[in-house]
C-alpha cells in the first residue's frame, strides 16, 4: 500500500529540515505533498528559495499517513498561525495517524495546539522552555504514540529515517540508509 505524507512549509522554514524530510521520505517510496501555508514560492530561513507544490488549503479533503513539520524561525510561527494546518494536525491526531515535528515546531506548533501534552517530546534546546509539560527528553528523536519529535537541523536525517521506519518498516529504513551510505 502506498503511503502519503504531507510536509507543510512556510516563509522562513528551515530548509535543511524541509528538504531532508522530503528527500528521505521520497527515497522510501512515500508520496510526499509539499504544501505551503502562505505562498507557493518559499524563502527559507537561510535564504534558500524553493517552490511548494500547492497551498495547504488545497489539502483539506486529503488524508495523509503522516504530517511532518520542519522547524526554523519564523517558519514554525507561520506554520502555527495556519488555521488549515491546525485543523489537519488535530484531525491527524484524533485519527491516531502519524505526525511529527522538528526543531522549533514541536514547541511552537505542536505544543501550542495541545498535540504533545501529555507525552514525551524533544525539540531544539532553545525552545525547551516553551513546553510546560515537563516531559522533555534530551534525545535526537523521540516517539510517543503517533507523535515523533526531533531536535534540529543536525538531527533531520535521523528524524526522517525514523519516520520511514514507522511509516514503512525497518527494512525500508535500512534500504534508504544504504542508498545514503549510512549503514555500517
Amino acid at each position: 500500500m502506498d503511503k502519503k505524507a504531507l510536509v507543510p512549509v512556510a516563509q522562513g522554514i528551515e530548509e535543511m529540515e524541509a528538504i531532508t524530510i522530503i528527500d528521505v521520505l521520497r527515497r522510501a517510496g512515500t508520496k510526499v505533498v509539499v504544501a505551503s501555508v502562505d505562498e507557493i514560492m518559499i524563502k527559507a530561513s537561510q535564504g534558500t528559495e524553493f517552490k511548494a507544490e500547492k497551498l495547504i488549503k488545497e489539502c483539506m479533503d486529503e488524508q495523509f499517513d503522516l504530517i511532518a513539520l520542519p522547524g526554523g524561525i519564523p517558519g514554525a510561527m507561520n506554520l502555527r498561525d495556519s488555521k488549515e494546518l491546525e485543523t489537519l494536525l488535530k484531525k491527524q491526531a484524533e485519527q491516531n495517524r502519524l505526525y511529527g515535528a522538528i526543531c522549533a515546531s514541536p514547541a511552537v506548533v505542536l505544543h501550542h495546539h495541545g498535540l504533545v501534552t501529555p507525552g514525551n517530546v524533544t525539540c531544539h534546546p532553545g525552545f525547551v522552555d516553551h513546553i510546560d509539560n515537563g516531559n522533555i527528553v534530551e534525545s535526537n528523536v523521540v516517539v510517543d504514540n503517533n507523535c515523533v519529535t526531533s531536535r534540529g537541523a543536525g538531527t533531520a536525517c535521523d528524524f526522517a529515517l525514523k519516520l520511514v521506519e514507522l511509516l514503512h518498516s525497518k527494512k525500508k529504513k535500512h534500504e534508504v540508509m544504504q542508498g545514503l551510505a549510512l549503514t555500517t
